[in-house]
């Protein structure tokens, strides 16, 4: 499947990291990309929304840079696009995603489900690890967080083996102190997931920090969240542990539906 053989697509890039532990698999190349369709209240990269900024790129230019990498990626290693937001620039994504499994890279993308949905079976079935970030549980406190409607968040869920996805999603809530940092937002957390529920490898919890303000003041843009104290890690942690068995628990629970 290639419909892009005549086609020369450019794409815009916000920066890389060449030695990523944390955003899949293994060691990582991690190419973040530029544009993003939300305007999340704790965004720590706000430069990266921007569509028309960064550097052109072509999916060539990117291959280049991750064979470069590769003998630092080892077996469990690869490839991941984060932003920004990577399904924003649709038909770059695709054409760089199938170039890199055509020389063998494991391949990870990091999104919010927000992009071009025209593009999304092209993109999927070329995506090992879906990072998939859950900014909240509700339409109300989506909109308040993301200022977007929570129903393309659903949208992309729901319609992902659809669009030919068949691989493993690590998935991923930022916690904000006094918002959802309570047992009925986890709840609300593996209630939502249910109808991806058996191709969760991971859940992770991410505590809120402020790493990215310095960006706001550098940029003249005003931080919504600027009351609000980081999270510490273990209260994190300890939250993470319980929506793990709250998971564990609705798996068990449709398993034994089924039989």
């Amino acid at each position: 499947m290639n419909m892009y053989k005549d086609e020369k697509v450019v794409g815009r890039l916000h920066s890389v990291e060449t030695m990523g532990l944390l955003d899949g698999p293994g060691v990582r190349t991690i190419f973040f990309l530029q544009g993003c369709p939300l305007r999340c209240a704790y965004c720590h990269n706000p430069d990266s929304q921007a569509i028309n900024a960064g550097e052109e790129v072509t999916p060539e230019d990117i291959l280049k840079i991750a064979k470069r990498y590769r003998p630092y990626q080892g077996e469990d290693g690869g490839v991941t696009f984060s932003g920004g937001e990577p399904l924003l620039q649709g038909a770059f994504l695709a054409q760089t995603l199938q170039l890199l499994k055509k020389e063998g890279f494991n391949t990870c993308v990091d999104t919010s489900g927000y992009g071009q949905p025209q593009y999304y079976p092209e993109i999927l079935p070329y995506v090992d690890t879906l990072l998939l970030d859950v900014k909240a549980f509700d339409e109300k406190s989506f909109r308040e967080i993301c200022g977007a409607s929570m129903q393309g968040f659903l949208n992309f869920m729901t319609s992902l083996e659809d669009n030919g996805f068949a691989g493993q999603i690590w998935l991923r809530h930022v916690m904000l102190p006094g918002y959802t940092d309570n047992a009925e937002a986890m709840e609300q957390l593996v209630e939502t997931i249910k109808p991806i529920q058996f191709m969760v490898e991971r859940l992770e919890i991410i505590p809120y920090h402020t790493h990215g303000t310095a960006k706001y003041e550098q940029l003249g843009l005003e931080y919504a969240l600027s009351d609000l104290a980081p999270m510490e890690q273990e209260q994190a942690k300890e939250w993470e542990r319980y929506a793990n068995r709250l998971h564990a628990q609705q798996l068990s629970a449709s398993r034994n539906g089924r039989s």
